[in-house]
């Protein structure tokens, strides 16, 4: 049997995918809506990118707390 995978490539961009999740419930969809609202926010953008977006927010510990958990939902979508 086979593994499947996704590709990195072939994965919606993570900054795409968030602001994707505004109207959810939740810390996720908490941060989602700040990004979408944001012109700055990496909507192409990569985790790592987000991050760097938050940090410079000088975003509180729920906000890092919520990318890590759209993180592990972004992989698992």
């Amino acid at each position: 049997m086979a593994t499947a995978y996704i590709d990195e490539a072939d994965r919606q961009p993570f900054g795409a995918w968030l602001v994707k999740q505004t109207g959810a419930r939740g810390f996720v969809a908490q941060l989602a809506d700040s990004a979408a609202k944001d012109r700055s926010f990496p909507r192409a953008g990569t985790v790592e990118d987000a991050r760097n977006w938050l940090q410079a927010q000088r975003a509180s510990g729920d906000d890092w707390e919520a990318l890590d958990d759209a993180e592990s939902a972004w992989l698992a979508s």
